[in-house]
């Protein structure tokens, strides 16, 4: 089972970025997908999660109606769309899977002007 996110990087508070998660060696249409995120001196956060099926996610309210997370199933990828960034958005951020409870390598994430 492999969970692999490019697509991190610097953007400034306001911008946008979308992160990817590739899927492989797993049945991957038949699990939900979450993404979680880090940061620095904070617990580990719960920020959006998909069902297997796709159509609406579920989100920690500290990101609802900012980011919106989607999948593409016929890829085996999951998406997360992140708008309207905030410095405190700054994080690594993790897909996860509960198919042998996978993590995803995680990507950094860093708003600042």
């Amino acid at each position: 089972v492999q969970l692999v996110e490019p697509g991190g990087g610097l953007v400034q508070p306001a911008g946008s970025l979308r992160l990817s998660c590739a899927a492989s060696v797993f049945p991957f249409t038949s699990y939900p997908m979450s993404w979680y995120r880090h940061a620095p001196g904070q617990e580990r956060e719960l920020v959006a999660t998909i069902t297997s099926a796709g159509g609406r996610g579920n989100y920690a309210d500290s990101v609802k109606h900012r980011f919106t997370i989607s999948r593409d199933n016929p890829k085996n990828t999951v998406y997360l769309q992140m708008n309207n960034l905030k410095p405190e958005d700054t994080a690594v951020y993790y897909c996860h899977t509960v198919y042998r409870g996978t993590w995803g390598q995680g990507t950094q994430v860093t708003v600042s002007s």
